[in-house]
């Protein structure tokens, strides 16, 4: 059996993990050890958690049954875990929650993130409203222009957005702004990373936070199944991997059920133009800790191309490189235009409109379903829900999103029915 008991003192996973630092960075890291490692098995911090992921975010988030998309498709029950339905939209506010508790703590009253699809930065400036912290959110210029629905989000709620031009102009580029600025500012900031990623204690601390999703899909998927079942597989998107490991860690000493990871294949594994890191990279050094990274031969880290903003981080959380290397889980691409049929699939059979991260997993969901009976079941994080992304995809899909008067009449791509534009109807 494999345990989950990982990381080890030093925050190792296997050869992964780590704290790979600056010296100015030591000081800020070693005083959020010793708060976390003093809070995280305190009864008043984790009832206070608790009394929040309740009443504020609206937990537990239900398990739904894609009953018509199971018949459909023939083969394996699918399971959706909602997590598009907590407030903000997404897994980001249980991790955001607990960090933001354990600032308040450290006395911190500023606090920085970095964001790539917007859900974390709107999950923390949602927060720092609530408690009254000053929010600063790190964004990639790219990633600004395709989800602007969520930069007005975060600035709604009193966050100061800061675009970085530097690199890709993604995710990877935030981070480092971030890491910048905490370096410049460690005695009243508090960086709340988003991901399993960064140097000991993030990737566990992260982690910690985010296994709520997997504790109650234990608890919540034998009474679907029935007979104290649980699923045959289960399946999330993996960016840098936090609603992945939250759902995946209570599941390791699970044996009988596959832990499925879905890379972003973009334009193809054999393309280059990806963001899968565990199919396509290979071990180095990113962002303070060892795991596996996209990057040519000279080490230097390369540039990543998802459809979803929030998968195209460069590299990984050193638990998911533990888990690949183990052989615990195994790690699949989706390509763009896998991602984008799974969203219109979704969209259209369930009445659900999913990120564009979760409709990675969903892709795979369907990709696998047929081939197993039907007794057998798939569950798979829906991580977030897609508001922020219907701009993107009706640019891809040819529809002027605001229906402005020279589009009007436009038949809407594939929308079934023959619905079309306002002059059509």
């Amino acid at each position: 059996m494999i345990s989950n008991s990982q990381p080890d003192a030093n925050g190792h996973f296997g050869p992964y993990g780590g704290c790979f630092i600056s010296e100015t960075l030591t000081y800020a890291i070693n005083e959020l050890k010793n708060a976390y490692a003093k809070y995280q098995n305190d009864p008043d911090f984790l009832a206070e958690f608790q009394n929040e992921l309740a009443h504020y975010v609206g937990r537990p988030s239900p398990v739904y049954h894609a009953a018509r998309t199971s018949r459909e498709l023939g083969g394996a029950q699918i399971y959706l875990k909602r997590e598009d339905l907590n407030h903000t939209g997404a897994h980001k506010i249980n991790n955001v929650i607990g960090q933001a508790m354990l600032a308040r703590r450290m006395g911190k009253p500023r606090i920085i993130a970095e964001t790539g699809a917007g859900q974390h930065g709107v999950a923390t400036a949602t927060i720092c409203a609530r408690y009254g912290l000053q929010c600063v959110v790190y964004m990639g210029a790219e990633d600004v222009k395709r989800q602007s629905p969520n930069v007005y989000r975060m600035k709604l709620l009193g966050a100061t957005v800061t675009p970085v031009e530097s690199g890709s102009k993604t995710l990877k580029d935030a981070l480092n702004e971030a890491m910048r600025d905490w370096v410049a500012n460690v005695d009243n900031t508090f960086y709340i990373i988003g991901t399993v990623a960064g140097p000991h204690p993030y990737p566990m601390m992260v982690r910690d936070f985010q296994s709520v999703i997997g504790k109650e899909c234990l608890t919540q998927m034998p009474k679907m199944l029935g007979a104290e079942k649980q699923p045959d597989a289960v399946i999330a998107c993996v960016g840098g991997g936090s609603n992945a490991i939250g759902i995946f860690h209570p599941y390791i000493p699970f044996e009988k059920t596959r832990l499925i990871g879905v890379e972003a294949a973009g334009r193809g594994l054999d393309s280059g133009q990806h963001a899968a890191s565990l199919e396509r990279g290979s071990p180095g050094v990113l962002h303070g800790n060892r795991t596996y990274v996209l990057q040519n031969d000279d080490g230097q880290i390369i540039e990543t191309h998802s459809i979803s903003a929030g998968l195209d981080y460069p590299g990984v959380g050193p638990e998911h490189a533990w888990l690949k290397d183990t052989g615990r889980a195994e790690y699949v691409g989706i390509t763009d235009t896998e991602a984008l049929a799974a969203f219109h699939h979704l969209c259209r059979t369930e009445g659900i409109i999913p990120a564009l991260e979760s409709s990675h997993a969903f892709a795979h969901a369907m990709k696998i379903a047929p081939a197993m009976r039907p007794d057998q079941s798939i569950l798979v994080c829906l991580s977030g829900r897609g508001d922020k992304d219907i701009g993107t995809v009706a640019d891809l899909d040819g529809v002027d999103f605001y229906d402005r008067p020279s589009m009007r009449g436009h038949v809407v791509k594939g929308a079934g029915n023959g619905t079309q534009g306002p002059q059509g109807q």
